[in-house]
């Protein structure tokens, strides 16, 4: 198989204050034309154990995966193409960056029982907003490459901390312009090609001076998730590392550090989890604001 050079790595983005704010309005920038490219195909990966499948799990629609504790080792996959849109759901989820208030997808406090390993409840605080922003600058230039074919309309952005102030993650919303076949393309090739464990594939992280995360920048990204919809506009994605910007020479992607007997840095430290639950918990939230009815929703949280 031919080897493609690896392209290279951006420096870390530059620091953004922290900002609370809600997200507004703006023109979106339109997505650079890719020029065609073939995105090797890794080794499959081995099949999980009929073990390793728990209801506890919390419910997915993008295609994330949750680990459920170390007792069951439990990471779910949950079928994108068996998950039916209506037309309105699928314009709200477009439109929902600037009419949905930022508390409501990316909440100042996620609590989670149970989801941690061995069943420990997870808790994380946020620790800022990024403004609404494009694509330019929140993902490698691969990555960016991979997703420009169904364009950019808005990434969504905010960083977490977790109980102990040990591990923070940025988890992001990119809000995409491609309709449905588009969408569905796209998941395809995300998936049938395993793109998701491509090293050069990995979201850019959120840091904010003075916090937990101000030395969180590419370097310290330890693992992460990007989950793209079959079925809605968007695609959901997460990406952690150590509070105190220590560097990680070997990230590791959330499925294989939450697999059963993973013995990686991120895996013992738990950042695979972390990743998980929060992308889960932004995916749920998006569900929600796109089945519900806007009339019934005013001021929901």
């Amino acid at each position: 198989m031919a080897r493609h050079p690896e392209p290279p790595r951006p420096g870390t983005p530059p620091q953004q204050a922290p900002q609370q704010q809600a997200w507004t309005r703006s023109e979106p920038e339109p997505p650079a034309v890719p020029e065609p490219f073939a995105v090797p195909v890794p080794p499959a990966r081995r099949p999980r154990t009929a073990a390793g499948r728990t209801a506890s799990a919390l419910c997915l629609v993008l295609g994330l995966g949750l680990f459920t504790g170390a007792a069951t080792g439990a990471l779910i996959n949950h079928d994108p193409a068996a998950v039916g849109t209506t037309q309105g759901a699928y314009a709200r989820a477009g439109d929902l960056w600037h009419s949905v208030p930022v508390d409501t997808l990316l909440p100042p406090v996620v609590s989670r029982p149970g989801a941690g390993p061995g069943g420990a409840d997870r808790t994380y605080t946020r620790i800022g907003v990024a403004p609404a922003a494009g694509c330019a600058g929140a993902f490698d230039p691969l990555l960016a490459k991979v997703l420009a074919p169904v364009g950019c309309v808005q990434v969504l952005r905010a960083t977490y901390v977790d109980a102990t102030s040990s591990r923070v993650t940025t988890v992001g919303l990119l809000v995409t312009g491609g309709d449905a076949a588009g969408m569905s393309a796209l998941n395809h090739r995300w998936n049938s090609e395993h793109l998701g464990s491509r090293l050069d594939l990995m979201p850019h992280p959120v840091a904010f001076p003075g916090t937990a995360a101000a030395s969180f920048g590419d370097a310290q990204r330890a693992s992460w998730t990007v989950s793209v919809s079959a079925t809605l506009p968007v695609v959901v994605y997460a990406v952690s590392g150590f509070a105190d910007g220590r560097p990680v020479p070997e990230p590791q992607p959330a499925a294989a550090a939450t697999a059963p007997g993973a013995t990686s840095a991120p895996a013992q430290a738990g950042l695979g989890t972390d990743v998980l639950v929060l992308a889960a918990d932004l995916d749920a939230r998006l569900r929600k604001a796109v089945t519900t009815d806007p009339a019934s929703s005013q001021g929901a949280s």
